[in-house]
């Protein structure tokens, strides 16, 4: 029996959690659906990634304000995917941060990603006629960005750490708690989705710049919160080697002129012992493949997922 398209088949809700990493400091995460996140300042809130729709955002919200009742003044995202942008409506934000490369992606691909993603999972997008139109940043930088947060708080660090899950992707970090909110650059005990990626970089450079700020809390971008050095640090590695076990089964087939539903199954092969009871493996696995595929063939840029070119995908690898 053919396998359901990418999420599709997936019905049950998830159990949310809600923590406080430290004082002012929170996360829910969603047994490896998107983690959300905020920090208080003095008097406003910083919350981190806005959910797929603005349904799910005020969801999110509601349990934020049995913590406090300050307004959003800013609201970060880590990069463009739809599921964690189309919900920024909710927030009420006087500003929206990214990165430059990811203002650039939302005005390239963006709506084909919100079309694709909710296609792809569609429980995620709950609320979707309520969605007004693409999620725009108002503030971007290249490099870095200080938010301050006021009084004895200390400030928040966005960096961008090069290319890697997406060609954007940022990092929230503040020293004082030495919390990091890593974004889909690293994930804990739940599978990477790598279609727009840039693995060679995200699995060298990207990935040991996440890893020297030392963290010793770290929400990822799915998956429960890593507390502690040595759980940070597991947490890293376990996507480094998700992404070397890519690298180490697709390469070959494609340097001795296999195909791509070879790659795929050395790829499956090699990754499910591991990780194939995680969240979203099945779902993810073409398209990492494929993206991987497209750049040993020398295409740097990753080309843009619609509705057909996912379905294409899927009946040739997972069909």
């Amino acid at each position: 029996m053919a396998k359901a398209f990418a999420s599709a088949g997936d019905t049950q809700a998830k159990t949310e959690t809600l923590e406080t990493i430290a004082e002012g400091i929170y996360a829910l995460t969603a047994e490896g659906d998107p983690n959300v996140g905020a920090f208080e300042g003095e008097d406003f809130l910083v919350c981190i990634e806005a959910r797929a729709t603005p349904l799910t955002a005020r969801e999110w919200l509601t349990r934020l304000r049995e913590h406090s009742d300050k307004p959003v003044k800013h609201l970060v995202l880590t990069h463009y995917h739809a599921v964690r942008v189309l919900g920024a409506s909710a927030f009420d934000a006087e500003n929206i941060v990214s990165s430059e490369v990811t203002k650039q992606l939302i005005e390239e691909r963006g709506k084909q990603d919100w079309t694709s993603e909710f296609e792809r999972m569609p429980r995620l997008a709950r609320g979707a006629e309520e969605v007004p139109g693409l999620t725009r940043p108002t503030q971007t930088f290249a490099d870095r960005l200080d938010i301050d947060l006021g009084g004895a708080r200390g400030k928040l660090e966005l960096h961008f750490c090069g290319r890697g899950h997406t060609a954007g992707d940022i990092v929230v970090w503040h020293p004082k708690s030495k919390t990091l909110f890593a974004g889909d650059l690293v994930e804990a005990e739940a599978a990477l989705y790598t279609g727009d990626a840039h693995h060679f970089d995200w699995v060298g450079a990207t990935l040991d710049r996440v890893k020297s700020f030392g963290a010793e809390n770290l929400v990822g971008g799915r998956g429960a919160v890593a507390r502690g050095r040595a759980a940070v640090d597991a947490a890293i590695e376990q996507t480094r080697g998700f992404l070397d076990g890519m690298i180490e089964s697709v390469r070959p087939v494609h340097e001795r002129g296999g195909t791509l539903k070879e790659a795929f199954e050395a790829t499956h092969a090699r990754l499910a012992p591991r990780y194939g009871s995680w969240p979203i493996f099945e779902h993810c696995l073409p398209f990492n493949v494929q993206r991987l595929w497209d750049e040993l063939d020398g295409i740097d840029w990753p080309r843009i997922w619609t509705s057909e070119r996912d379905r294409e995908v899927w009946a040739q690898l997972q069909g």
